[in-house]
């Protein structure tokens, strides 16, 4: 049986893959050892990045091919307005946290904000799946480890869980299946191509990660 267009993205982009999902983030957070200092820097960047998303999964909606397409994008758009904003405020206001005091100008950060944008706006419809299930592929396959492991933090883990429950899985899946199928008609240029873009979202989700430690 051929490869998958998906199975492709993973397999040719194994390494960088791996070293975000066993990022020392990742791993602080399974030893329940994340500091509090990076816990709240962190969730002031990713806060910053869904307004992103937003913008991001717009890109995609307004360039999918098909009405199917953009009814699922449209309940994405909505969990992010609704949900993970939600969270975010919820969060900030528990634990006193003031995102004017967080410089979400630095570079690393920046970078994965206008890198991801970027691709979103300047490429088409694919371009943006791929960077996307790059991002979501990668929560979900850390978070669903994280999940079975005890982390004392309620609000940590209540991030962590978010990532793993069936609602965002659903959401990977969906991102992988309309690869697999726009791929199973794709010339091996433009299957490279968009692998590419899968590994470029993924250094960038490194830097953006290691940027919670300083």
């Amino acid at each position: 049986m051929a490869q998958t267009l998906s199975e492709q993205m993973l397999d040719e982009n194994r390494g960088v893959f791996e070293a975000m999902v066993r990022h020392r983030f990742v791993e602080d957070i399974k030893a329940d050892r994340l500091a509090n200092e990076a816990f709240e820097r962190y969730l002031v960047f990713e806060g910053a990045f869904v307004d992103t998303a937003i913008a991001i999964f717009s890109y995609a909606t307004a360039k999918a091919d098909t009405i199917e397409q953009k009814r699922w994008l449209i309940g994405v758009l909505d969990a992010l307005a609704n949900q993970q904003i939600a969270y975010f405020e919820k969060t900030f206001a528990e634990r006193g946290i003031d995102p004017t005091g967080y410089d979400t100008t630095r570079e690393d950060v920046a970078a994965f904000r206008d890198g991801m944008l970027s691709i979103a706006r300047d490429g088409g419809f694919l371009d943006t799946i791929a960077a996307m299930f790059a991002a979501e592929w990668m929560y979900w396959t850390w978070s669903s480890e994280a999940n079975r492991t005890a982390i004392s933090d309620p609000l940590l883990k209540e991030w962590v869980r978010l990532h793993a429950e069936p609602e965002f899985e659903a959401q990977a899946r969906w991102l992988k299946t309309v690869l697999d199928e726009a791929g199973r008609s794709m010339d091996a240029a433009e299957r490279k191509r968009l692998s590419a873009i899968f590994g470029r979202a993924q250094r960038l989700e490194i830097d953006f990660h290691e940027a919670a430690y300083w």
